[in-house]
């Protein structure tokens, strides 16, 4: 009883020593505290709509008849297109798409609407900036729809007239009927996207590392030593409570950003709270764990400092996010469990964002855990360098 209360006193001495050298360092203050709520304020409020609205494109109506400019109207009606610009020729509109006055360009032919009468097929050609991957493909869906609806009127008005009921009509021009369910963001708010995968994959490289740099800096600045003694010489004291502020600290940040998130900006989160709580811990503690095992592997402020960064950035390609993970090469299909990242965006989808139970996310939880018990295979070597190491500049 008495050596836990004494191991207990350790961990409160070194965690209040933290709290003051986290006080007292600017770097500190600036990186766990002002910086993530910049962050988070920042990424919420850059797309607050969603998706993009009204991108600006172009129109060569060479045609220039009722029926094209009925397209033309279609189009600049769709929420995500608007037209700003008519061009005589298409050149001219390829010269404005380059100086990225427009995204895109409709161009009618002479003679469009009067094949469209014959019903000979008319091409009209749509040109769009496919380098702004996300931008062309949204203005592309909507000419594809405009068009699509263009051909549907005329073939009906032409039926019509050789007397077809609306039943034939609808059973021509629509032989299969898709019923399409989008799951998960049936909104397609880009919103979502970058809450659940930018700012905690940003939070998490901090964590790295101010994790490898708060250890780092005892050896710097000579300060191991004093950390050593007042743990006992015990390198889990040591650790356990110079992380301890951090922890809580970051643990905030991440509860307050998921509090944000859902209760005030209503994010959805299928899961409920208790998803949301336990993917929190896991996250937090995981990566901190990580910054310590790094540190561990190799004591040194630079070289640590410099894998966490490099891991950190990784993480965004390989999370699967960005693009799916099943769908890289078996080797980095396999590369990709070992970031703490990967797990965790796996296990919001699942969990919080989907709604399905916790034991769907076993492996990810499984893995969450191992990343918490990594410093362990370290912590001889740390407390040799706590101990015995000197830094060189």
């Amino acid at each position: 009883m008495y050596g836990n209360r004494n191991i207990f006193m350790r961990v409160l001495s070194v965690a209040r020593r933290e709290c003051g050298i986290i006080m007292s360092t600017p770097i500190y203050v600036f990186c766990m505290l002002i910086f993530p709520v910049l962050m988070i304020v920042f990424f919420t409020s850059l797309m607050d709509e969603g998706v993009p609205q009204k991108m600006p494109i172009g129109i060569v109506d060479i045609d220039n008849t009722s029926t094209t400019r009925s397209i033309v109207r279609r189009l600049d009606a769709m929420q995500t297109s608007r037209v700003v610009a008519r061009y005589a020729t298409p050149a001219e509109a390829r010269t404005a798409m380059q100086r990225n006055e427009i995204y895109a360009f409709l161009y009618f032919p002479e003679g469009t609407t009067a094949e469209i009468v014959s019903q000979r097929k008319p091409k009209i050609s749509f040109y769009y900036n496919s380098t702004m991957i996300m931008a062309g493909a949204l203005l592309f869906r909507d000419m594809k729809t405009v068009c699509t609806l263009a051909s549907a009127a005329v073939g009906r008005s032409a039926m019509l007239a050789r007397g077809y009921t609306d039943d034939q009509i609808m059973a021509f021009l629509q032989p299969i009927s898709v019923d399409s369910h989008m799951i998960g963001n049936p909104w397609l708010n880009y919103n979502f996207y970058l809450g659940s995968f930018i700012v905690p994959g940003i939070l998490l490289l901090f964590m790295f590392l101010i994790t490898a740099y708060s250890i780092g800096t005892e050896l710097k600045f000579n300060r191991s030593k004093v950390l050593m003694r007042l743990s006992g010489n015990d390198i889990r004291v040591a650790i356990f409570g110079k992380m301890l502020p951090q922890t809580l600290i970051f643990l905030v940040i991440f509860y307050g950003y998921f509090i944000y998130l859902y209760a005030f900006l209503g994010f959805p989160h299928q899961g409920g709270w208790l998803p949301v709580a336990l993917i929190g811990f896991l996250v937090v503690i995981a990566s901190q764990a990580f910054g310590v095992f790094v540190f561990g592997l190799m004591p040194s402020l630079r070289l640590s400092m410099s894998v966490c960064s490099l891991w950190a950035v990784l993480s965004f390609t390989m999370c699967g996010a960005a693009f799916p993970l099943f769908a890289m090469d078996p080797m980095l299909e396999g590369l990709g469990q070992l970031f703490p990242l990967r797990h965790y965006f796996m296990f919001y989808q699942i969990c919080v964002f989907n709604g399905y139970p916790l034991s769907d996310a076993w492996i990810n939880i499984l893995a969450l855990a191992i990343f918490i018990c990594l410093p362990a295979f370290t912590m001889k070597n740390l407390r040799r360098a706590m101990l015995e190491f000197v830094y060189i500049p």
